[in-house]
């Protein structure tokens, strides 16, 4: 999907850049396939802030993604390539021959009409979903199981991919897009080809008022709060906080190891991320 950047007649519009929405065909999204979504602004179950500078934006409605494909064996066909606003890829809209209606990741290549089967004796080709074993080495893949039966969990985002890169016994090795080489039950599925929309990496909000609109709040530096509200606040004049990086909490970050050292998957972990081991 390319990107547009229409004529400047504001200053908060000089520097902004979007998606060329013209090759989607879908406008209004199937209602069966919608659930109400609430804002409840980076706040957990108990009530209190998980994930700061969170609230405000735009009312959505939640897209039923089928992460699964657990429909094997029966055909299916895209009807069209829809905008969800819940994540950075595109949406597949897929008709079974058993009257069926689901929404899939929409990956690179996909195009209306196309056809699409899930399972083990489903054939090579974009879009299609079956067990890790019998896909090819080298090729990408996205929507990966990390547990049988749970679904994708893995390469769901614009762009995104994994590499099989080696089969051995039970598992197969896969190189994730975070640069991390981990090895995965075999039975476990996983989608042919790329996730679509490539180029949401490259969009320039181009104001702060278009990211309070995607629910993003303002992000104050600890340097320059008081000390009762952060670590790096308070000294005469401006300072560079005077001890090593850390969270609003303490913690320490910016290249820290948060990672549990005893987590049951760390066995399945080749290479680290960014080379570490």
């Amino acid at each position: 999907m390319p990107l547009k950047k229409n004529k400047p007649i504001t200053p908060g519009s000089r520097y902004a850049t979007g998606l060329d929405f013209s090759d989607l065909q879908d406008d209004k999204p199937v209602k069966s396939l919608l659930k109400p979504m609430g804002n409840r602004a980076g706040r957990g179950a108990g009530g209190r802030i998980s994930v700061r500078r969170r609230g405000g934006r735009h009312k959505r409605r939640y897209r039923v993604v089928d992460f699964r494909r657990d429909k094997s064996g029966v055909p299916g066909k895209v009807l069209a390539v829809s905008y969800d606003p819940n994540r950075s890829a595109n949406l597949a809209l897929v008709s079974y021959a058993d009257g069926d209606k689901r929404y899939i990741l929409a990956p690179r290549g996909l195009t209306v009409g196309d056809p699409v089967v899930s399972g083990p004796n489903a054939p090579i080709e974009v879009g299609n979903t079956m067990p890790l074993k019998r896909i090819p080495l080298g090729m990408a893949v996205h929507n990966v199981e990390l547990t049988l039966g749970r679904g994708g969990q893995i390469a769901r985002s614009a762009g995104g991919s994994a590499t099989l890169v080696a089969r051995e016994g039970d598992y197969v090795t896969l190189r994730l897009p975070s640069g991390e080489v981990r090895m995965v039950f075999h039975e476990c599925a996983a989608s042919i080809g790329e996730v679509g929309n490539q180029d949401h990496m490259n969009v320039s909000l181009g104001k702060a008022g278009r990211a309070r609109w995607l629910g993003r709040r303002p992000k104050v530096r600890g340097v320059a709060m008081n000390p009762h509200d952060h670590p790096h606040g308070g000294g005469e004049g401006k300072s560079s906080g005077g001890r090593h990086p850390v969270s609003a909490w303490g913690r320490p970050t910016k290249g820290a190891k948060t990672r549990r050292k005893r987590k049951a998957s760390s066995a399945f972990i080749v290479t680290r991320r960014k080379g570490r081991k």
